[in-house]
């Protein structure tokens, strides 16, 4: 079994590599063999951490001692160091160390332990040793926009104090890194922009995060069904292979969420009324899956929500004016779907409305830029009934059986239509081009804890990766002072709290 699992990762680690010769032209087939070797090394250790790793220096602090073990096994499982980040990685003071943080010990002042590293940006090629586990003090681990490749080392766990995980932007593969569950200190996690696939596990939600990133990646199970027992601020899951439909326990998020970004994944189901519980959500972002029936007139509880999309999926039925007369609405986006009528409110630049408000391709009467009447017949005069449908079920959601590649494809198709309804063209695949950086070094390193782990962390708003979302219709001319629709602002981190140190 071991062996076969060996063999697995060895054929992953091999996709990785050839996909980072091929695109960065930085590595050789002998070095890419080398590489995989090494690490699967490194994973034979298992979970015995040694410290006697290559030491050639004496270091009275045992601490500082382990930490040197884990940055000199990493200093040598990097490849590529482009701008010289790592030079001074030299020696036992690894507290001056570029990218690498220390402060006196939560449990001992009497000591200084390296406390975080920030290698955000470098494009360093490399992998994760194994023996990071020994970097037990750390609290912050940021590696974004990197090319970092291979799998997460399950001796992660080790790091006990871990309260960020960022090692977004990179080619890491493999299914979810399911060791970042058992980091007990953990609110920040960031896997964005990666190869990782498969399923989510239903653990992840039950976790006490306040943030998590799983957008652009390839993970292609339902919805778990405990999806709303996360108690997170902000979660992003779009530009994913996410199937069936939103469980009803969404409505546990109510006291938490600020940002819910499900774009671009394929959904499919009734909205369940449960989303509008969410009384303090500022950004819903729900578009380009297969969503169908009407809008659930509890949405009207978004009190909150500044930027609503739903656009490009098969809902029907009348735009209600309560959802754009909600008092702090900027965008709303319901276009490419069915709807058959629109309040006046919700007509672009209605003055009733101080919202940018986007309609086009669905079939409203004496509006421009619909669907013709040849293709609307077929959905809107078969609507849904949304009453009787089961996903949203509090219980785990039954298989279904996997949908087709094409998200546009409607959730009841009718019998031998005349001509299959368009509803849109297939999203863009993602193409993994880097995010900006995020530039996250801690402004200062270590600030007081947290007066609560469970508060959310501040309304972050960073722009989007380029040409990793899909092109909008244009909004109208004047919507250029408002912020983008929802779903389109992926947050980096807030200047950290981290528990013990001072």
């Amino acid at each position: 079994m071991e062996a076969c699992g060996h063999s697995l990762l060895f054929l992953f680690l091999l996709l990785c590599f050839s996909s980072l010769s091929y695109v960065f032209s930085a590595l050789s087939n002998v070095e890419a063999a080398s590489i995989i070797h090494r690490q699967l090394l490194a994973l034979s250790k298992k979970e015995d951490l040694s410290d006697d790793f290559e030491i050639d220096v004496n270091i009275a602090n045992p601490r500082l001692h382990r930490a040197y073990i884990a940055l000199r096994a990493w200093k040598k499982a990097m490849y590529s160091d482009p701008y010289n980040f790592t030079d001074n990685w030299i020696g036992p003071d690894v507290c001056s160390y570029h990218g690498v943080f220390c402060t006196t010990a939560p449990d001992d002042p009497s000591i200084n332990v390296v406390a975080g590293v920030d290698l955000n940006s470098a494009d360093i090629a490399g992998y994760l040793p194994a023996e990071l586990g020994h970097l037990t003090d750390a609290a912050l681990l940021h590696i974004n926009s990197n090319r970092f490749c291979g799998i997460i080392p399950q001796n992660i766990s080790h790091l006990k104090l871990l309260y960020e995980f960022d090692v977004s932007n990179n080619r890491f593969v493999g299914p979810f890194p399911d060791v970042v569950l058992r980091l007990p200190s953990l609110k920040y996690l960031d896997l964005r922009f990666n190869d990782f696939e498969g399923a989510l596990p239903s653990a992840l939600f039950d976790k006490e995060l306040d943030a998590i990133f799983l957008n652009d990646n390839h993970f292609s199970s339902q919805m778990p069904y405990n999806f709303g027992n996360s108690k997170a601020s902000v979660i992003v899951i779009a530009n994913n292979k996410i199937r069936g439909c939103i469980p009803n326990s969404i409505g546990k998020m109510a006291a938490t969420l600020n940002e819910l970004v499900l774009m671009n994944n394929v959904l499919s189901g009734c909205l369940p009324p449960e989303i509008g519980l969410l009384r303090n959500a500022t950004v819903v972002d729900l578009s380009w899956n297969s969503f169908a029936g009407v809008l659930s007139k509890s949405l009207e509880g978004l009190t909150k929500v500044e930027q609503l999309d739903v656009s490009h999926n098969m809902l029907t039925g009348v735009v209600p004016g309560t959802l754009c007369r909600m008092p702090n609405l900027v965008n709303f986006h319901f276009s490419y779907n069915f709807f058959k009528g629109e309040a006046e409110e919700c007509v672009p630049m209605s003055t009733k409305s101080t919202a940018v408000v986007e309609d086009k391709s669905n079939c409203l009467a004496d509006r421009p830029a619909q669907k013709s009447a040849k293709m609307c017949a077929p959905v809107v005069s078969r609507p849904v009934d949304c009453g009787r449908s089961k996903c949203g079920s509090s219980s785990p959601v039954k298989p279904v059986p996997k949908p087709s590649p094409e998200p546009s494809t409607p959730p009841r198709p009718p019998p031998s239509p005349p001509q299959p309804p368009p509803v849109r063209s297939p999203p863009p695949p993602s193409v993994h081009s880097p995010p900006p950086p995020v530039h996250s070094l801690p402004p200062p390193v270590y600030s007081p804890p947290s007066p609560s782990f469970n508060s959310p962390p501040r309304p972050i708003h960073s722009p989007p990766p380029p040409g990793h979302h899909h092109s909008l219709p244009p909004l109208p001319s004047h919507s250029e002072a408002v912020p983008p629709i929802g779903g389109l602002s992926y947050a980096s981190p807030p200047p950290p709290f981290y528990p013990g140190y001072n």
